[in-house]
């Protein structure tokens, strides 16, 4: 058999103290009526944290529920802080990301800088090439047609 679920006046079951309760629903289990919570009777402890993550408000004349108030909040004002930090890092990373392709793109952009260089090299050194061998095949050709000049 399941006990009876014992309300205090601030709507928290003491047999189950993470449910909520309104004082109309409070009311309604102890009469036995099938009542379902409303969401705008408890007041926000935290308004940035999730309607389901707040914590509920404590029997005052309870002391462990009020011990239990206590340590939900300290909880809740945790879990605030580690999902801050979550964000913080989260753009941090985006951060990150965005240095990280763009030392990606300056490699592959100095890579490619490389091989138009290596390649320029190479076309420098075959013009070079072709122009010493033009100076020396036009240098024949003067000292042929000097001949030519002197033997007629």
């Amino acid at each position: 058999m399941m006990p009876q679920p014992h309300v205090c006046e601030a709507g928290v079951s003491l047999l189950f103290p993470h449910f909520r309760l309104t004082q109309h629903t409070a009311a309604g289990m102890m009469n036995g009526a099938d009542d379902t919570p409303s969401e705008e009777a408890t007041p926000l402890v935290f308004p940035e944290l999730e309607q389901q993550l707040q914590p509920l408000p404590p029997c005052h004349d309870s002391a462990e529920s009020m011990q239990v108030f206590k340590q939900h909040c300290q909880i809740a004002e945790e879990y605030h802080e580690v999902k801050k930090e979550i964000a913080l890092l989260e753009e941090r990373k985006k951060e990150l990301i965005a240095k990280l392709d763009q030392a990606e793109k300056e490699k592959l952009d100095a890579a490619q800088l490389v091989r138009e260089f290596e390649a320029l090299t190479e076309e420098n050194r075959t013009l070079k090439m072709a122009q010493s061998q033009c100076v020396e095949q036009l240098e024949k050709l003067r000292i042929q047609y000097q001949k030519r000049q002197g033997s007629s």
